[in-house]
């Protein structure tokens, strides 16, 4: 890789000013509004991806083939000054300065008591690398060892990412460690720094496999620095200044389009398990559930339908009914609702090589197609290999879309759950449509679950045009958040995942996406001890996404009366939710409305307080309720730290 020093000054116009450096790479900076800047690097003056789908500033949708990524609209476009000395370039708003200094390295300033002061420089010692042999692109930054970083979407560990390396690389993770695995499920490298005085936040517009080291690497040569590197793609970040953390998070929010606003009956208890469809009399099975709630009067608005209505000898296929395990899925559907119980149907962006309608598909051109060669390309996924359908093509959204219609929607089923959409397509070179154009999945990967959710979103509006939509995905890229509710994906049952949980929560929900949860009482391993079982629904029902969901090891089912000594604690558990079901339903409007998050480090609103950035395992719901679960084994009583300067009511 090779340092980008020298550059000259070409152009200032429209917002915009233009940088020549070396080797044919341009340097851009957009002046968007008065705390936001963005910085893109070109070749040839040509970005490798011309559009971008997580900008929607506005709030409205992006359109299929993206944002320009040229485009200033919807951008407030302040005035701002433009200064050219000897070696410095120095662009400025009532808000933020910014100096191009030579060698390059940008140097960013905000005004502290009228006066401007650094907030955060580049590294002087090298600040951009790009690939000479490879597609590599690098950005460093001076680091300071009292910053905190904080977010990155769905991340393991402790809140403060600082002293970590992360990878954003989409895959299907089951059974993580929730304190140190990593990657995981979902795309977002936006992160926020918060120093002494000032927080700004930095979010990276590349769908490429990235890596942020934020202080676990040192070199003698530099002095402390933190990184961004991505295997390939451009350049191209914003900078979006607080200054508090809170701001930053709302800043980015309305950046990426802000929060979908669901049905009120999404925010209830939804139920789930991979058992009951797995099972030869999954119809019975799942009936069964709504007189079992009935029957303990537990409430319940929603059921989350597992892919096993979908099988074939224990493989799954996408939209294929199993009509020996759901004889009458109408007649099934309408069991729930008229119950009261809402449904989504898990449904997975890979056909099997053996699905009755693969060969349908492939003739179509359907699929993403193998590097070497005009055929689907091939992955593992679940018991065989597969393909992936490729949404970058309008055929396939059409098709998606109609199956969507006819197999979910007609029979009943109101509601999408978008599931094993990492698209693991490990043939770097595996060609994507592209609206015609054609580039490699390794540019787009996390594109394509995007797409697909918003294909699923356009099929449930054209079928239901006066209904809110609910949608849930698994995987995702920033700008999900316009679509769908999330949870951390398929987590393990022990008492050390619900206490990092609650933090992967907290981090995705500093990231834009704050209509999330887990599954309570863990979906993989062994089933929850009683104990066990009771705190995680106590602090499941105090999230924006409450669902018990499970795939025991010993084909137990997670359910609120699976232990019958404890069964009135979980019953108590989940009335208290819907007591407080209006709260929470004024936070999803809040969330949609003003960008402000549901979940909330207890810092969020109490900087003024130093005790809150400590790590722990307490936070708000929303400004007014601070929720602090027990998550160790055999406590009978904790100690809460309230924020000073506040009235409690306890």
């Amino acid at each position: 890789m090779k340092t980008l020093k020298y550059w000259q000054f070409s152009r200032n116009e429209n917002n915009r000013i233009d940088i020549q450096c070396e080797r044919g790479i341009g340097l851009h900076i957009f002046v968007l509004e008065q705390d936001m800047f963005r910085v893109a690097f070109t070749r040839n003056n040509e970005f490798k991806v011309p559009a971008t789908w997580a900008i929607s500033p506005n709030a409205d949708d992006v359109e299929w083939q993206g944002r320009d990524k040229w485009s200033v609209e919807e951008f407030s476009l302040p005035h701002y000054d433009v200064q050219q000395f000897a070696n410095s370039l120095e662009i400025s708003t009532a808000c933020i300065k910014l100096i191009v200094h030579q060698p390059l390295y940008l140097e960013w300033q905000h005004k502290v008591n009228g006066e401007w002061k650094t907030f955060v420089s580049d590294r002087r010692t090298g600040a951009y690398l790009f690939g000479v042999s490879n597609t590599n692109v690098t950005h460093y930054l001076n680091r300071s060892v009292n910053e905190q970083y904080y977010g990155l979407g769905e991340k393991t560990g402790n809140l403060n990412r600082h002293g970590r390396r992360f990878e954003m690389r989409n895959i299907d993770a089951m059974g993580y460690n929730a304190e140190y695995m990593d990657p995981l499920y979902k795309h977002i490298p936006f992160y926020i720094t918060h120093a002494d005085e000032v927080s700004y936040g930095i979010y990276y517009d590349n769908l490429a496999p990235c890596w942020f080291v934020l202080g676990s690497e040192i070199d003698n040569y530099h002095a402390y620095y933190r990184n961004y590197k991505a295997e390939d793609g451009d350049l191209d970040y914003y900078m979006i200044l607080g200054p508090k953390i809170v701001d930053v998070t709302k800043k980015y929010t309305k950046l990426t389009g802000g929060t979908i606003f669901g049905p009120r009956w999404s925010l209830g208890y939804s139920g789930s398990t991979m058992s009951y469809t797995d099972a030869p009399d999954a119809q019975e099975q799942l009936k069964k559930f709504v007189d079992l709630c009935r029957e303990h009067n537990i409430p319940c608005d929603s059921f989350q339908l597992s892919s096993g209505y979908t099988s074939i000898n224990g493989k799954r296929y996408v939209f294929n009914w199993n009509y020996d395990k759901v004889p009458q899925p109408k007649l099934m559907s309408k069991y729930f609702l008229d119950a009261g119980m809402n449904l989504a149907a898990n449904i997975k962006p890979c056909l099997l090589q053996d699905h009755p309608r693969y060969n349908e598909v492939a003739e179509k051109g359907l699929f993403i197609q193998d590097s070497e060669s005009d055929n689907p390309e091939r992955s593992m996924f679940w018991d065989d290999e597969g393909s992936h359908l490729d949404f970058t093509n309008p055929a396939t959204v059409d098709w998606w879309k109609s199956n969507v219609k006819s197999q979910l929607m007609e029979m009943g089923i109101g509601s999408t759950w978008n599931d094993n959409n990492e698209f693991e397509v490990w043939d770097d070179y595996a060609k994507c449509h592209f609206f015609g154009k054609g580039l490699p999945i390794k540019l787009l990967r996390p594109l394509q679950p995007l797409l697909m959710m918003k294909s699923s979103f356009e099929a449930q509006k054209e079928f239901a045009p006066n209904v809110r939509p609910y949608l849930i995905s698994r995987s995702g890229s920033a700008g999900m958040n316009r679509y769908v509710q999330t949870w951390s994906g398929d987590n393990r049952t022990s008492w050390h995942t619900l206490k990092y949980n609650i933090k992967m929560g907290l981090g995705m929900s500093l990231s834009a996406l704050y209509n999330v949860g887990h599954d309570v009482g863990g979906f993989s391993g062994n089933k929850p001890e009683p104990e066990l079982f009771v705190r995680w629904v106590q602090n499941g029902v105090m999230h924006p996404r409450f669902t018990i969901h499970s795939w025991n090891d010993d084909k137990t089912v997670n359910e609120p009366w699976m232990y019958p000594e404890v069964t009135n604690i979980i019953r108590d558990a989940i009335q208290l939710r819907y007591r407080l079901m209006p709260y929470i339903y004024n936070l999803l409007w809040q969330a949609h409305t003003q960008a402000e998050p549901m979940l909330r480090p207890t810092f969020l609103d109490h900087e003024h307080d130093a005790n809150t950035f400590a790590e722990n395992d307490d936070y708000l719901f929303g400004k007014d309720l601070l929720v602090a679960s027990v998550v160790e084994e055999g406590q009978r009583k904790r100690d809460i730290y309230l924020p000073c300067n506040l009235f409690w009511l306890v």
